[in-house]
């Protein structure tokens, strides 16, 4: 009997220590991977996306840098009212973004690198997805399907499409670049869910630092609110976004759509204007929108 208790009060120890031991090399980890150097030279963060540049006085000397729509290792939001061409415009990022740029896209620039882009689509069934993502190639046919990968998961539950999304990050995709997910409120049960949607953000977090990525995440906008999307949802993806981009109706040009910086942790783009044209693609119609003035 005493050999049997002399064994588990030396099992107990043995597996407490390894806890602790193994509770220490995570705390280790963290402290290397959080800490930051504030003595080190700070380094402009690498582009994903950008509209426009800028000159940036330091004093080492001046550069011209490109404006950020969003940069890697970083979350951003768009959020539209219903009707606002929310998805033609994300079928223009995505396209200039595998370009670099194109005819479509004006002052838009994709740098991508060697990163692919990973569109996930929650909200339409198969036929519309596809005409979506057939889009992204109509507007470049020089785009290789090899680094854009597509996906419609409306026929999946919220809880299905989150583990499917890391299970395509982690195990399917070496350089996921740039990640798009139309319809992030698919990902909870109710978007005020404060448990649910403060989990889905945490992922979105640890997804774009772990794989230095960045995730564009689509958010309806209720009519007449001046509010970022619905819900707790919308209030943690706002407060976490780097970026925060804007689509509303122009009030001049009934055809146009208004992209604007709602807000920004760096140096907010210009406001510009786009428009679906007589073949269903989106273009941008004039880098320098004034609202006062008709435009033909």
């Amino acid at each position: 009997m005493g050999f049997i208790i002399h064994t588990l009060f030396f099992l107990y120890i043995y597996l407490m220590t390894t806890e602790q031991t193994e509770h220490n090399m995570l705390m280790q980890f963290i402290e290397e991977d959080c800490f930051v150097n504030s003595h080190g030279k700070i380094e402009y963060p690498p582009v994903a996306l950008s509209y426009g540049e800028k000159l940036i006085k330091t004093k080492s000397g001046d550069s011209l840098l490109p404006i950020p729509i969003g940069t890697y290792g970083n979350l951003s939001v768009v959020t539209a009212p219903p009707k606002t061409k929310k998805t033609f415009f994300i079928s223009l990022l995505a396209s200039v973004f595998l370009s670099g740029n194109n005819i479509y896209g004006g002052n838009i620039k994709g740098h991508r690198g060697n990163g692919h882009l990973v569109h996930f689509d929650t909200e339409q069934g198969h036929w519309h997805c596809q005409k979506v993502f057939k889009r992204v190639y109509d507007m470049d046919s020089s785009i290789k399907s090899d680094i854009y990968h597509t996906f419609g998961l409306r026929s999946i539950g919220h809880k299905t499409r989150l583990e499917f999304i890391e299970y395509y990050l982690s195990q399917k995709i070496n350089t996921p670049s740039l990640v798009i997910i139309d319809g992030i409120a698919d990902l909870v049960s109710d978007v005020n869910n404060l448990e649910e949607s403060n989990a889905v953000v945490q992922k979105l977090m640890e997804w774009s630092a772990n794989y230095n990525c960045h995730i564009i995440n689509v958010i309806h906008q209720n009519f007449g609110s001046t509010k970022l999307g619905t819900g707790h949802l919308g209030s943690f993806l706002e407060k976490k976004a780097e970026t925060v981009i804007q689509l509303e109706a122009n009030t001049v040009n009934k055809d146009w759509v208004t992209v604007r910086c709602g807000r920004s942790r760096g140096y907010a783009f210009d406001t510009f204007s786009f428009q679906v044209n007589d073949i269903g693609l989106p273009t941008i119609v004039n880098d320098l929108y004034d609202p006062l003035k008709k435009y033909d």
